[in-house]
């Protein structure tokens, strides 16, 4: 066979592109408050902002859209989900909802007290928000080798066990459970092996813990594990999932991911000791039980979108595209999060802009320059994000400085990869012309989202 992996589907649909100049984009990125999230997307040329409810649908999707059914108690495209969902997770219970940081919100507020603590590989935003929203604080115990870009490992996800057991040993009282994201979204979408989580699933229940996993893009981490790990090379990756979720107690997911669709979510659970309350908050944040904010017909949509997630040729494709960008930034001596992940290339900014002071954030300034350079609009992932400002006025600061390219599902071809590639080449070499930024204005939770920014003079 050829080396030249192809896209393993044909376009059935096209949407145009509007191309901007760098003097629009000047004016517009001004007009953002230097906040790529406040740009418009009719403005912006490769929208890499998000991997998350961004991607096409397949035309089977499309057609079982027609056959949703809108009851809004005991709607039939409900049950045909409940069953596709249950087949992959091995769960008994399923809850919808509308997305997957509502799944959050939903299972922490039925779950949490203020003042306990969850352990995790890494939280993502909303992951973290929604716990410190209800007053617990979200702990990161991710490998070290997790936190270095450049190292090269195989499931750089791992949560670090020894940490995990002295935690619970010192702290075990005000656990309620422990935590994985699989993949790691804030450590550059690393995978995590089927040995750490099994050993993970294991500490926990001799303390007594269940295990919730964060499951977004589990189809992507179950088809590194086929990939890298020893023993599962001709396992086939629906088996390998189904075993990464028999190791659980529960688990959220954000559906816009490895659901293949544009809205969704679910919580599934293992026993029915916490269904009641769930179900509960359900109806009171999100809707009736059976359709949890959810339409009928995305409800159908999902129940093809997850069989198609887990198509070994998808897989195949969709984690060589993220290498085949990463050979590209090599080539071009710009560091990034090493191996590529599943979703996104993750931008080290610091090897781009390494004598800019944190202080200044680094990965926002380069996903600015990436704007203005090319109209890509990528995401930071660094001490914005996860940087938080103390009421003395002074910063706390992320271990790295990133920006997060990811990658609609479906939607983006080579070219706009070689483009991208370029873009990103150029932007270093204007690196002495960077500048960093200074936060003018921010909310108490998730600023990154809607913080406005100045130049730093």
């Amino acid at each position: 066979m050829p080396k030249t992996l192809i896209e393993p589907f044909r376009i059935k649909s096209i949407e145009p592109i509007r191309m901007t100049t760098r003097a629009e984009r000047e004016r517009l990125l001004a007009e953002a408050k230097l906040n790529v999230f406040q740009l418009r997307a009719d403005d912006v040329l490769i929208d890499w902002l998000t991997d998350s409810g961004t991607g096409a649908m397949s035309s089977r999707q499309w057609g079982a859209i027609m056959e949703g059914d809108e009851s809004y108690a005991g709607a039939r495209s409900f049950y045909r989900l409940q069953q596709v969902v249950q087949g992959i997770t091995g769960m008994a219970h399923f809850v919808p909802t509308h997305q997957g940081r509502a799944a959050e919100k939903v299972l922490f507020a039925a779950v949490c007290k203020p003042g306990q603590l969850v352990p995790n590989n890494c939280h993502f935003d909303t992951t973290r928000a929604n716990l410190e929203y209800a007053g617990v604080e979200a702990v990161d115990l991710v490998i070290a080798e997790g936190l270095q870009p450049a190292l090269i490992h195989p499931f750089k996800g791992d949560i670090d066990l020894a940490r995990v057991e002295a935690l619970l040993k010192s702290d075990g009282a005000r656990i309620p459970f422990g935590m994985l994201t699989v993949t790691n979204n804030t450590g550059g979408g690393q995978p995590v092996s089927m040995a750490n989580i099994r050993a993970y699933s294991a500490l926990l229940k001799r303390h007594g813990k269940p295990l919730i996993m964060d499951v977004c893009r589990f189809a992507e981490n179950a088809m590194f594990i086929k990939m890298r790990e020893p023993g599962y090379e001709h396992t086939p990756v629906k088996d390998i999932a189904r075993e990464m979720f028999s190791y659980a107690d529960g688990a959220t997911m954000s559906a816009k991911k490895d659901g293949m669709v544009n809205i969704g979510g679910f919580i599934v659970l293992r026993s029915d000791e916490w269904l009641d309350a769930v179900r509960n908050d359900l109806i009171m944040m999100e809707g009736f039980p059976t359709y949890g904010g959810m339409a009928g017909r995305d409800l159908e949509a999902l129940a093809v979108g997850l069989d198609e997630g887990l198509d070994e040729d998808y897989l195949r494709y969709r984690l060589r595209t993220a290498e085949y960008l990463g050979e590209r930034l090599e080539a071009a001596g710009i560091g990034f999060v090493k191996p590529t992940g599943g979703h996104a290339v993750y931008i080290d900014a610091r090897t781009v802009l390494p004598d800019m002071p944190v202080a200044h954030y680094p990965a926002w300034a380069l996903c600015n320059q990436l704007y203005l350079e090319g109209g890509i609009r990528g995401v930071e992932v660094g001490s914005v994000m996860f940087g938080k400002r103390l009421p003395d006025g002074t910063e706390t600061f992320h271990p790295m400085e990133l920006v997060r390219l990811a990658f609609p599902r479906r939607m983006y071809t080579q070219s706009h990869f070689d483009y991208a590639a370029e873009v990103i080449a150029e932007a270093k070499q204007h690196a002495a012309s960077v500048r960093g930024i200074r936060i003018v204005k921010q909310p108490p939770f998730l600023r990154h989202f809607t913080c406005e920014c100045a130049w730093v003079e």
